[in-house]
């Protein structure tokens, strides 16, 4: 690795427009800026997740001193030998076709079925997921090329709340996605009876119904987090309260629900909701065990320390870094 290093990535989205024309770049901006100031005002979800990761993976790279443009065509076809990263939403296949050599994610990766054909005419040598229990769907198909890249979680941007004033104890995140008329009684409203019958005050937060604002206010009033999800590639909402120190009581049952990935998936891959988690962060449950997980989670509670997890484990320097290797690898291949 070099200092001030160029890195050159290609994103496209409903944030950023990757358009091969003049002054596409200069338009793809002004785009950027008018669609994060109306979604502001109106107190919507400022950016997607891949954009969330994208961004976050630029400004790892810019932190530890790289030089990184977004979406200079002009310059990888100059240098059509020199590795890039392409990244965002399935159009960018369509939009990016470029003979360098390259690395994918974050973003959307076809389906084993569909790869071949959504990304002829471009040189991505590695995919990137998530996590690597993901990466296996699509081990059969590609081998080593598809590689785990998590997103760096910016601590700067996630002060530690553990000592602010509480105004609730529980923060209740609920991203239930299938079967909700079956999985809210027994998994969220069991919870919520419980947290009553031990005289807890909680907040619930619906995924995809929050501002950032509202789930910031929410977790710098709560002392833990519980957190409800079939099964996360990395799960960026409970690693951001772990970066502002509020612990996690994570619902990880391992099951694959999702029917198109599920027929696709390794027998006996377990799909858990926390990726990224050891014994600093929390406690996980199952279905089988919610209450008595819970009491000894909550007798715990001063015990987690998940802010020092995620400072070692997800900090922007080592993600930049192996991101780095990623693109090495993608120009020796």
């Amino acid at each position: 690795m070099v200092q001030n290093r160029r890195v050159d990535l290609f994103y496209h989205g409903y944030e950023e427009k990757a358009l091969e024309r003049p002054f596409g770049r200069l338009q793809s901006r002004l785009h950027l800026t008018a669609r994060t100031a109306y979604r502001g005002l109106r107190h919507k979800q400022l950016y997607t997740g891949f954009y969330t990761a994208f961004r976050n993976l630029r400004l790892g790279l810019e932190k530890l001193g790289m030089d990184v443009h977004t979406n200079d065509f002009a310059h990888a076809r100059r240098n059509p030998t020199q590795p890039i990263g392409i990244a965002g939403f399935p159009e960018v296949y369509d939009l990016v076709k470029l003979p360098n050599p390259a690395v994918f994610g974050p973003g959307y990766v076809p389906r084993p079925a569909e790869l071949d054909a959504m990304t002829t005419g471009q040189n991505i040598r590695i995919f990137t997921q998530p996590s690597e229990w993901y990466c296996q769907i699509w081990r059969d198909k590609l081998g080593k090329r598809v590689q785990p890249m998590f997103v760096p979680i910016m601590l700067d941007e996630w002060p530690d709340l553990s000592k602010a004033p509480k105004s609730h104890d529980v923060v209740i995140y609920d991203k239930l996605r299938w079967h909700r008329e079956e999985m809210v009684p027994r998994i969220l409203q069991r919870v919520q009876d419980h947290l009553r019958q031990r005289g807890l005050s909680s907040v619930v937060l619906r995924y995809g119904d929050h501002h950032i604002g509202h789930f910031r206010t929410s977790l710098k009033g709560g002392r833990a987090m519980i957190f409800l999800c079939e099964h996360e590639t990395q799960g960026l909402a409970y690693q951001e309260a772990m970066a502002s120190g509020i612990p996690i009581f994570a619902w990880n049952e391992g099951n694959l629900i999702d029917p198109v990935e599920k027929r696709l998936a390794p027998e006996g891959l377990f799909a858990p909701s926390v990726p990224y988690f050891d014994d600093r962060c929390g406690t996980t449950f199952t279905e089988n065990d919610i209450e008595a997980s819970f009491d000894r989670f909550w007798a715990s509670l001063a015990a987690f320390d998940p802010r020092s997890y995620v400072a070692e484990e997800l900090n922007s320097e080592r993600s930049a870094r192996a991101y780095l290797d990623l693109l090495d690898q993608a120009g020796r291949a």
